[in-house]
C-alpha cells in the first residue's frame, strides 16, 4: 500500500499511452498539485512532456497542432465546461483525456457532442484523486471542513470521492469503521459506503477477491478526539520544518531568511527526489546536526579531489562526475539553509523552554507547579504570543475538569498581551473539549492507560521534548490486535463477522486533519508489525497554525454552549 507508487503509476500510464512525440499536459489547480507531489519537472520532461498548461488559464498559443494534449483533471462541472470549450476550438492536434475519478455518462456525452473535429483519442478514469504526501500518507489539502459539528457539504463530497479513488488505486475493498461519538465520522463513513456500493461493478473489475485474507479496514476518526497532537512543538526534521517554516505541497519558502541565495528562496523537500531528506525526515533535531556535519565533510572531501585537475584523465573524470557533484552541492546548501533557519527559530522563540512545558502539561498532572510556570511564561515578553497561546490552550484542555482551573484568569492575562489570540484557547475548548471527545485523551479514567503512563515514567523518557505519543498509536495498536471496541468504533452498515479478525491492511482517515507526528507513529507501527500495512490520511496535514485556523473556521458564528462561563470572548 504505497500511495506515491499508486499515483506515479497512473501518471506514467498517461504519458506512455499517448505514444511518442511532443506532448502538453493540461491540468486543473488540484491535479497540478497531485502531479507535482510525485514527479519533478525534469522527470516529466523525460516523458516528452514539454508544456504544462492550466485548463482555467487563458494563454494564447498559436499553431500547436503538432502537439498531443494529455488532459488530467478532476471530473467537476467547472472542468467539464472548460474542457467542452477547449474541444469546440481545439488548440492541439489530438487529446487524451484522463479524469482523476469516476465521471458520469452524461458528462462523457456532453464532451462527445463538443468534439466536432474528432480530436479526442481516449477518455479514461484514473484514480489519482488525492495528494500523495509520503508512501504511507495522503491529504486533500482542505482547511475548514466543518461548520460547528457538521460537514461543509462540498468538503464532504470531496473527501468521500477522494477516499473512493484511494480504495480503487490501492485495490482494496475495506470494512468501513468510524468513531461512534462523532457525527461527522459517521456521515463520511455512510457516504463512502454508498459510493462503494454504487460503483460495485468498478470495484469488482479493479479489486481481486481474496477470501483467505482478513478484509482491509478503513477507519474514520475525528480530529476533535485528539486536539492536543497538532498543538505541540515538533523535534523530528520533517515535522519541525512544517511547524516552523510550513511545507506546502513539498515546497518550503525561505524568502524571509536574511541573505538567502536566490536559488534557495523556495526549496523542494521530497523524499522521492532527495535522498538526504528521505533518510533523515524522521531524525530528531540533535541527530540532524550530526548528519549535516557528516554530509559537509563528505562534500568537502569531494570538492578537494576536484581541485586538482591536471591531466586529460582528471578533466574527463571531473566532467563525468560534475552533475553528481553539482547535485550534492545543491543538496548540502539546501539542507544547511533549512537546518540553519530551524536552529534560529528554536533559539529566537525559546522553543526548548516552551516545548518542555507543553510536554509536562500533556503527559503529567501537576496543576500547581504547571500553573505557576505558565503564568511566568505569559509574563515573559521574549516569548511569542502564538507560543504562549498554545500553552494556555493545552492547559485549558488538560485541566478542563480540575477544581482549581484558572483558565478564565489566564485568558484575561493573554488578552492584555495579545488581544487577537485571546479567543483561541476558548474556541479550542468548545471545539475539542471533553464534551466532544469519546476517548480518555489524558488517561485519567482508563486503568490500562494509567498503568502504561506509569511504566513509561518508571522506565525513564529518552527525551523530555518527545514524551507525548498521539492517541492514534493506542487506537491503531488495538485495531491491529483485533481489540478495537466495536461499540466505540462500529462497522458502517451493520455487522460483519470478519471485522473481528486482525486486519493486515488499514487505512486511517482523520476528519479535521492529520499531523506529521502521527505519520511518524504510523511508520513505527508498520516497522514493528511485519505483514501489517497502515496508510494515514487527513483532510489536511496540520501544523499548529493551520490547526488553529481549522478550529476558528469550524467555530465561526457557532453559539458557545460549553464555555459560556469564560466571558468577554
Amino acid at each position: 500500500m504505497n500511495v506515491v507508487q499508486a499515483v506515479k503509476m497512473y501518471i506514467t500510464k498517461m504519458t506512455e499511452e499517448s505514444g511518442p512525440g511532443m506532448k502538453v499536459i493540461l491540468m486543473d489547480k488540484e491535479t497540478t498539485s497531485i502531479v507535482s507531489m510525485v514527479f519533478s519537472q525534469s522527470e516529466i520532461l523525460q516523458k516528452e512532456v514539454y508544456l504544462f498548461e492550466r485548463i482555467d488559464s487563458h494563454a494564447k498559443w498559436d499553431n500547436l497542432k503538432h502537439m498531443k494534449c494529455i488532459v488530467f483533471v478532476r471530473p467537476t462541472s467547472e472542468n467539464i465546461a472548460l474542457l467542452s470549450r477547449e474541444l469546440r476550438c481545439p488548440k492541439y492536434g489530438v487529446y487524451f483525456i484522463y479524469f482523476s475519478n469516476v465521471v458520469s455518462k452524461a458528462d462523457i456525452k456532453t464532451l462527445a457532442e463538443c468534439d466536432e473535429q474528432e480530436t479526442v483519442r481516449e477518455v479514461q478514469e484514473v484514480f489519482a484523486d488525492y495528494l500523495a504526501v509520503d508512501r504511507h500518507l495522503f491529504s486533500f489539502n482542505i482547511i475548514g471542513c466543518l461548520h460547528g459539528r457538521s460537514w461543509n457539504q462540498q468538503h464532504l463530497q470531496r473527501c468521500s470521492q477522494g477516499l473512493l479513488a484511494l480504495l480503487l488505486s490501492l485495490k482494496r475493498r475495506p470494512v468501513i469503521r468510524y468513531e461512534a461519538g462523532s457525527e461527522v465520522s459517521a456521515r463520511l463513513a455512510d457516504r463512502v459506503r454508498e459510493l462503494v456500493r454504487r460503483e460495485a461493478v468498478l470495484m469488482d473489475n479493479n479489486i481481486p477477491f481474496n477470501g483467505d485474507v482478513p478484509p482491509p479496514q478503513l477507519l474514520i476518526l475525528d480530529r476533535r478526539d485528539d486536539p492536543v497532537t497538532p498543538l505541540l512543538s515538533q523535534w523530528t526534521y520533517q515535522a519541525m520544518v512544517h511547524e516552523l517554516l510550513t511545507i506546502n505541497n513539498n515546497r518550503v519558502s525561505l524568502a524571509h531568511v536574511p541573505d538567502v541565495h536566490k536559488d534557495f528562496k523556495e526549496v523542494v523537500l521530497s523524499a522521492e527526489q532527495d535522498e538526504f531528506y528521505a533518510k533523515n525526515l524522521y531524525s530528531n533535531f540533535g541527530e540532524i546536526g550530526q548528519t549535516m556535519k557528516s554530509l559537509m565533510d563528505e562534500f568537502q572531501k569531494k570538492a578537494k579531489s576536484h581541485q586538482k585537475v591536471e591531466s586529460i584523465a582528471d578533466m574527463k573524470n571531473f566532467v563525468e562526475t560534475y552533475p553528481l557533484f553539482k547535485k550534492m552541492s545543491g543538496t548540502v546548501t539546501k539542507h544547511i539553509t533549512v537546518v540553519g533557519e530551524l536552529s534560529s527559530c528554536v533559539a529566537r522563540r525559546h522553543l526548548m523552554e516552551v516545548s518542555e512545558l507543553e510536554q509536562e502539561l500533556v503527559c503529567h498532572s501537576d496543576h500547581g507547579k504547571q500553573q505557576q510556570r505558565l503564568k511566568a511564561m505569559l509574563a515573559n515578553e521574549s516569548l511569542r504570543a502564538e507560543d504562549v497561546t498554545r500553552l494556555v490552550a493545552l492547559y485549558g484542555l488538560r485541566y478542563e475538569k480540575h477544581a482549581g482551573n484558572v483558565l478564565p484568569a489566564l485568558v484575561d492575562t493573554l488578552r492584555k498581551r495579545a488581544p487577537d489570540c485571546a479567543a483561541l484557547p476558548v474556541l479550542l475548548l468548545e471545539y475539542g473539549g471533553a464534551h466532544a471527545r469519546q476517548s480518555d485523551l489524558f488517561g485519567l479514567q482508563d486503568a490500562d492507560k494509567i498503568t502504561k503512563r506509569l511504566f513509561r515514567g518508571l522506565s525513564g523518557v529518552e527525551n523530555i521534548y518527545t514524551q507525548h505519543t498521539p492517541l492514534l498509536k493506542d487506537t491503531l495498536e488495538d485495531l491491529i490486535k483485533g481489540k478495537l471496541r466495536e461499540n466505540l468504533y462500529p462497522i458502517c452498515g451493520g455487522d460483519d463477522l470478519s471485522a473481528g479478525r486482525r486486519p493486515q491492511d488499514v487505512i486511517v482517515f482523520i476528519v479535521g486533519g492529520a499531523t506529521y507526528e502521527e505519520s511518524l507513529c504510523v511508520r513505527q507501527i508498520n516497522q514493528a508489525n511485519p505483514g501489517v500495512r497502515v496508510v494515514l490520511g487527513g483532510t489536511n496535514i496540520h501544523n499548529s497554525t493551520s490547526f488553529l485556523e481549522e478550529v476558528k473556521s469550524a467555530m465561526q458564528g457557532v453559539h458557545r454552549t460549553h464555555t459560556r462561563h469564560i466571558r468577554n470572548i
